[in-house]
């Protein structure tokens, strides 16, 4: 896959850009302690993300900090840990304080100048817009779960994407959608005929069946960081 043969870029935004993982980790270190909770990283993650995505399947008409409290809310009882309803809020606010990844802001910069730039926020437009700040970049387009109705990795959202696009001159064939979970983010856009690549920043020494990958939906290039997206891009360019 050569990335120069693409006119636009469409990034998933939390997990990819931002630092989902690491946000959710301190947001949820309290509860934790309050329970002497002694699961690793990957389970609480995996614990989170899966009631994450039942709430965002099932009440896709909730604004993501609500999405965010109720998973609290449902950790908490799953861990069998007392919580108030203000420290469920409180968890329900903390995507501003999400960090970027180190290479996203250079990266997207770089990128600004070669691509039109898309962001697909699993999110709400007001968290969104402390996120923006954070990656210091101007996105063409932006698309949150919010305005579309519904969160990933439902089709109806990056079919949204796609069709704001084309809306702008951009086809299908145009888009390489750059995402960080093989089945929040990259699944649905190679089932509906995008090209992806894939954002794997887990560390060398985590295990590779800690990742299902979906079936049927073949993901596309793999890169450790976006800076090796770059990097690939600027060797496109040399050659």
């Amino acid at each position: 896959m050569r990335i120069t043969g693409f006119r636009v870029l469409s990034f998933g935004c939390y997990g990819t850009l931002i630092d989902r993982d690491s946000g959710i980790m301190t947001a949820v270190r309290p509860l934790l302690a309050s329970g002497r909770i002694g699961l690793s990283r990957h389970e609480v993650l995996a614990a989170f993300e899966r009631h994450e995505m039942a709430l965002g399947a099932s009440s896709p008409e909730l604004p993501y900090s609500e999405i965010l409290a109720q998973a609290h809310r449902a950790l908490a009882k799953e861990w069998a840990v007392l919580s108030s309803d203000a420290e469920h809020a409180q968890f329900g606010h903390s995507v501003p304080n999400w960090p970027a990844f180190a290479d996203a802001p250079a990266a997207l910069q770089y990128f600004s100048r070669y691509f039109k730039i898309a962001a697909f926020v699993n999110a709400d437009r007001h968290s969104f817009a402390v996120s923006a700040r954070r990656l210091e970049a101007k996105f063409d387009l932006v698309c949150t779960a919010e305005e579309i109705g519904s969160y990933g990795p439902d089709q109806r959202s990056i079919r949204r994407v796609i069709g704001k696009l084309a809306k702008l001159g951009y086809h299908a064939g145009e888009i390489l959608h750059i995402g960080a979970s093989p089945q929040r983010d990259l699944a649905a856009a190679a089932a509906t005929g995008l090209a992806t690549a894939w954002i794997d920043r887990r560390s060398p020494d985590e295990d590779a069946d800690k990742v299902v990958m979906p079936e049927g939906a073949p993901i596309g290039a793999r890169f450790p960081s976006i800076a090796h997206l770059v990097k690939a891009h600027q060797g496109d360019l040399r050659a």
